[in-house]
């Protein structure tokens, strides 16, 4: 069965995509993410994750699309659930894309990172899928968090040091 999977950046994809195949999956690749910021750390972890699933046989859609105002005036209007609000932009664009591919399924390689709230995460995909006519398919990836920073490594892939938006930069750095 195809799955529209969901991209954050490249070493998230990693172990994800070798997990959902497993599992008999055809993995099509979605780079969706408005929230990333500054413009060159988006184009980076975009450019990384088209060399690394054209590397891999990965067929990737890429939204070029960089709605930063949109996604800002979203998460800004409460900054207590910006996550959620985050994770609703990504997997409501991501059910779209599916529906629109005829693709039943989606899911996303958010699920691997121990830094998101796994229950929002869940609870967004399945709005989601209803919304657009198609099942999330939910994966607890965390086990293979470790896995995904070696493999990443061992392949040399771009791994940035936050999870994405301006506030997450901002935690990251301010110490």
């Amino acid at each position: 069965m195809k799955l529209l999977l969901h991209m954050c950046c490249a070493p998230c994809s990693t172990y994800s995509t070798e997990h959902f195949r497993r599992l008999g999956y055809k993995i099509q690749g979605y780079f969706y993410n408005p929230n990333i910021h500054p413009y060159k750390e988006f184009q980076r972890r975009r450019d990384t994750l088209k060399d690394y699933c054209n590397n891999e046989g990965i067929q990737l859609e890429v939204c070029d699309s960089y709605d930063l105002e949109d996604y800002l005036h979203i998460v800004m209007k409460d900054m207590t659930s910006r996550c959620r609000s985050c994770y609703r932009i990504r997997l409501e664009g991501a059910a779209r894309q599916a529906a629109k591919m005829d693709i039943p399924c989606f899911s996303t390689t958010l699920a691997i990172s121990p830094y998101q709230n796994h229950e929002l995460l869940c609870l967004e995909g399945e709005e989601a899928g209803k919304k657009y006519g198609v099942s999330f398919i939910y994966e607890d990836l965390r086990a293979g968090y470790r896995q995904s920073v070696d493999i990443s490594r061992k392949l040399e892939l771009y791994r940035q040091p936050y999870c994405g938006c301006i506030f997450s930069e901002k935690e990251r750095y301010k110490k």
